[in-house]
């Protein structure tokens, strides 16, 4: 018996470390494809021939219904199992990106988008589900989560370092057509370690139903929601549309949260949830820091191709040392994290983050990348990776085995929610801030890096208030 045990021991082992690769690579495409495409956009538009006003729904198209699908995507993984939805969605995901790949025009482009958005929100919910399932012993499940967190956190650094790569030495169709073998190798590695118990940990739930009111309206409200978000800056606020769309997300969403708490059967999300003090201060962390990830790419992506006037392929490599210091921030936190539990590394992992941004904030149209531009990247970097590492924990903790899809599923619609919103936000800011600096004449440098410097500072100090969100998180490992 114990010799068949020691002989089993190496293969659970192997079969463990192909989940977790499984696991990182399914969330690695996810973040990045939400990326990969902003040093390609201006190709992208020259070719399908985008107009100005449409050229938003090459990211939109992704984000809307990627947001839209969290929570209906988690409860499908709880009721019929993470691998069976794992391969569902990397199959979508997959087919989907062969469709924007290959698309003759604006349409068929965003199109794919939408569907890439869709299977995006599978994979995520998918991924963390059955990362918490097989990895339960304390010591190997913060490794698993530090490796998770830091695929998840530096997503968006590789995505414009790979994006710079394909404009420059390939084609733009390549952003989209590189997913095809990823797919592939994310579906074989599944099928080989990932198992599917009926009844089980990552198997389906019997006699479950699906509650079809809480799905339409928690989905359209949080789509209709991140829509209102992400194109408020372009149609104005006060717009009909907009004023329409974010009254039909929050109505939609008061009809689910109705039909949680009094009407459904079998609820989509069991508001009971909430009841534990770690999920709901991580999701509130995770809102916060849902907005930080988007501001620090986005404009930093500005600094350095519109102002500093790097290529794509520089832009890339600009940002690499984030890549690595998130992986190392990671690396520390799963040492440290099963000693302390999430909440210290929660902490610690926030302040060089709001440090990076308050640093990058005094960043002109001098700047160089030693002196002014690498530092704040590294301390932004491994900060990130503790935090994403730390949270995702944090979010899992108490939270019954069966209902795990729901609470990624839950963390992920927090980091979407803040990041379309955040980013609106703080794009008025430096919209605001640069026709100021600009007075009666066209933005010059000097003006667009004083708009960038209002919004890196403005994610700062929101960091600094959720730093009240993770000392929420209770005390001690969990």
């Amino acid at each position: 018996m114990t010799a068949q045990m020691t002989m089993e021991a190496p293969v659970r082992a192997r079969r463990a470390g192909l989940v977790l690769a499984v696991c990182c690579l399914g969330q690695l495409i996810v973040i990045l494809d939400a990326s990969i495409v902003n040093v390609a956009i201006p190709s992208i538009q020259d070719a399908l021939h985008f107009t100005p006003g449409s050229l938003t729904w090459v990211y939109n198209g992704y984000l809307i219904p990627f947001a839209g699908f969290l929570l209906f995507s988690g409860r499908m993984v709880d009721l019929f199992g993470g691998r069976r939805l794992l391969l569902i969605g990397t199959a979508v995901f997959t087919v989907f990106s062969f469709v924007g790949g290959i698309a003759p025009n604006a349409a068929t482009l965003v199109l794919g988008r939408a569907g890439q958005g869709f299977g995006g929100a599978v994979i995520a919910s998918a991924t963390l589900a059955v990362l918490s399932s097989t990895f339960t012993e304390p010591v190997e499940r913060a490794k698993a989560f530090a490796l998770w967190g830091a695929a998840s956190g530096s997503g968006g650094a590789i995505g414009v370092l790979s994006g710079g790569a394909i404009v420059e030495w390939a084609s733009w169709r390549w952003v989209f057509l590189v997913n095809l073998p990823l797919g592939l190798l994310i579906a074989g590695m599944a099928v080989m370690s990932v198992t599917a118990a009926p009844g089980g940990p990552g198997g389906p739930r019997k006699k479950a139903k699906l509650d079809v009111l809480g799905s339409l309206s928690v989905t359209l409200g949080i789509a209709a929601l991140v829509y209102g978000l992400a194109e408020g800056q372009h149609y104005g606020w006060g717009s009909a549309r907009i004023v329409t769309s974010l009254t039909i997300g929050v109505v939609l969403l008061a009809v689910f949260v109705l039909d949680q708490a009094k009407l459904a059967e079998q609820p989509l999300m069991e508001l009971s949830l909430f009841r534990n003090r770690s999920v709901w201060a991580a999701n509130l962390t995770m809102l916060a820091f849902g907005a930080a990830l988007p501001t620090m790419f986005y404009f930093l992506t500005l600094l350095y191709q519109s102002v500093l006037h790097y290529s794509a392929i520089r832009t890339g490599l600009a940002f690499l040392p984030l890549t690595v210091f998130a992986f190392i921030g990671a690396a520390a936190s799963s040492s440290v994290a099963p000693r302390t539990g999430p909440r210290p590394m929660m902490l610690v992992g926030l302040l060089p983050m709001i440090a990076g941004l308050v640093w990058q904030s005094a960043a002109d149209e001098h700047a160089t990348y030693l002196a002014d531009l690498l530092g704040p990247t590294l301390l932004f970097g491994v900060g990130l990776g503790i935090v994403v590492t730390s949270v995702a924990g944090a979010a899992t903790a108490g939270v019954p085995e069966d209902k795990h899809g729901l609470a990624s599923g839950v963390l992920n619609t927090s980091q979407s929610l803040g990041g379309a919103a955040g980013l609106a936000v703080m794009v008025a800011l430096a919209q605001t801030r640069t026709a100021e600096v600009a007075g009666d004449g066209p933005p010059d440098a000097h003006a667009f890096v004083a708009g960038y410097g209002v919004a890196f500072l403005a994610t700062g100090v929101l960091l600094t208030l959720s730093l009240a969100a993770a000392a929420a998180v209770p005390r001690g490992p969990r």
